[in-house]
């Protein structure tokens, strides 16, 4: 077994918690040289390393250039896969240094080529108006079932009529995770029929986080990548899982409002507001348990249709 095989079958054992204390461990870089890092990888059940995690990573290499104010905004486009075997080297540019924001340009390289390419934005303390947009009513996540409790329950249900899921698919689905999920309304992606283009997740980390804030809007800038595509396939009855599309993240864009603890509650409400082109667009406005508004998001995704040319 080589190194990478190795490594995938060690995540494979590992708790939430244990996988949570790797996230961890995966945002802390080493530093390569001034302005030059580097991050491992890891094999969520995808095909090529997880769009969050690139995210997370190249946010954690822009901070470590930047002292005294916090990220409020990034604006990612991903342009190659990312291979899972391999770590990834993060290059910034210190592109100005002004008297209230601070800008980065972040390159994500592997074997030579950019992988994604970020640009960061930091704002010194400040007062002002707020206003935000009310949480919509909705359930508490303690009167909700776990997603991978639901997953097992779909796979099982297919299973018993004689439908066997292939076994990537089966082992993506029922991988542990550093990020719990619990659905509103569950949609089985195994199933996937016809849906509104909206959906709303309560998530949370599998354990305690340390108080550091930057580390939380890390770990959130992480934790948004998930869930946000399969948005804007669901009143296609297309899913991640089934075989009929290629699916992919585009570009990835996160402001951050509010500072919010990961470790508990948020609320990740999503929509998508069109699709054509063989792209979708999804939106998602993050909420604490009290009702302000943590983080919004939107991202555009590949979803073209597998008969369609490449």
């Amino acid at each position: 077994m080589d190194a990478a095989a190795a490594g995938r079958a060690q995540v494979l054992t590992m708790t939430p918690r244990q996988l949570l204390q790797d996230l961890v461990s995966l945002l802390d870089l080493e530093t390569l040289e001034e302005n030059l890092f580097r991050g491992a990888s890891r094999d969520l059940g995808g095909k090529s390393v997880f769009g969050g995690q690139v995210i997370g990573q190249a946010l954690v290499a822009a901070s470590r250039t930047v002292e005294g104010r916090a990220p409020h905004s990034l604006h990612a486009y991903f342009l190659r896969p990312g291979d899972m075997t391999r770590p990834i080297v993060y290059e910034v540019d210190r592109v100005r240094d002004g008297n209230s924001f601070t800008a980065r340009r972040v390159q994500a390289i592997q074997h030579g080529a950019a992988i994604l390419t970020m640009i960061v934005s930091f704002q010194k303390p400040e007062t002002g108006d707020e206003h935000q947009m009310p949480m919509p009513d909705t359930p508490p996540p303690e009167s909700l079932r776990p997603l991978d409790a639901l997953y097992r329950e779909w796979l099982a249900a297919r299973e018993r009529h004689g439908d066997p899921v292939p076994a990537r698919v089966r082992e993506a689905l029922l991988r542990e995770l550093a990020i719990e999920f619990r659905p509103v309304a569950p949609w089985n992606p195994l199933e996937a029929s016809s849906a509104p283009p909206r959906q709303s997740i309560w998530f949370r980390t599998a354990g305690a986080l340390p108080d550091a804030a930057l580390l939380h809007r890390c770990v959130l800038a992480y934790a948004s990548d998930f869930n946000l595509l399969s948005t804007a396939l669901r009143p296609h009855g297309l899913s991640y899982f089934s075989g009929r599309a290629a699916v992919a993240s585009i570009d990835h864009a996160l402001w951050f409002h509010r500072e919010a603890r990961v470790d508990d509650w948020l609320l990740y409400v999503m929509d998508s507001p069109s699709a054509q082109g063989a792209r979708g667009l999804s939106r998602g406005l993050i909420y604490d348990r009290s009702g302000r508004l943590i983080a919004s998001v939107a991202q555009e995704n590949l979803m073209r249709r597998a008969s369609a040319s490449a």
